[in-house]
C-alpha cells in the first residue's frame, strides 16, 4: 500500500548553492551531505516528507545527463509504501513499466525501486520502503 510521499527529488548543478537558496529563502535546513555512488545529496526536512537535492560527481551521471536534457528541477518524486516488492508485482500486473524489477537498498538501507516515466505520465516515480518495515 502506497502511504504518503516520502520526498521529492530535486536535480541541482551545484548542491552547497542549491541548499543555501533554500536555507536563506525558506528556513529550511539540510542535512549533511551524503555520497551514493555518482551523486551527492542532502534533504531538507518538511513536515511530514522532505525535498531531497541530488547533485552528480560525474558528467556521465543520471542527474548530470537528466540537467542537460531537463534543466534543474524535479527530478522525481518517491513514495512510501509498506512492501516495494508487492506494489512493484502489482504495478507490472497492471501494465506499468517497470525501470527495477526488484528494489535495491539505497544510501540509508531502504529498499527503493524506480518506475518508468513513459507509464507515469513523465514523472519518475520511486517507491521506498522503510528500512525499519523491510
Amino acid at each position: 500500500m502506497i502511504k504518503r510521499i516520502k520526498h521529492i527529488g530535486l536535480a541541482v548543478e551545484n548542491l552547497e548553492a542549491a541548499g543555501e537558496f533554500f536555507r536563506k529563502h525558506f528556513r529550511l535546513p539540510s542535512s549533511e551531505q551524503e555520497h551514493f555512488g555518482e551523486l551527492i545529496f542532502s534533504f531538507l526536512p518538511l513536515e511530514g516528507t522532505s525535498l531531497e537535492l541530488l547533485q552528480s560527481t560525474s558528467d556521465g551521471g543520471q542527474i548530470a545527463k537528466f540537467i542537460r536534457n531537463k534543466g534543474q528541477g524535479v527530478h522525481h518524486i518517491a513514495l512510501e509504501a509498506d512492501d516495494v516488492q508487492a506494489e512493484l508485482d502489482r504495478l507490472k500486473a497492471e501494465g506499468v513499466t517497470l525501470i527495477n524489477e526488484k528494489p535495491y537498498p539505497n544510501a540509508h538501507g531502504d529498499l527503493v525501486a524506480f518506475l518508468h516515466p513513459k507509464s507515469t505520465y513523465g514523472v519518475l516515480i520511486e517507491l521506498i520502503q522503510s528500512r525499519k518495515e523491510a
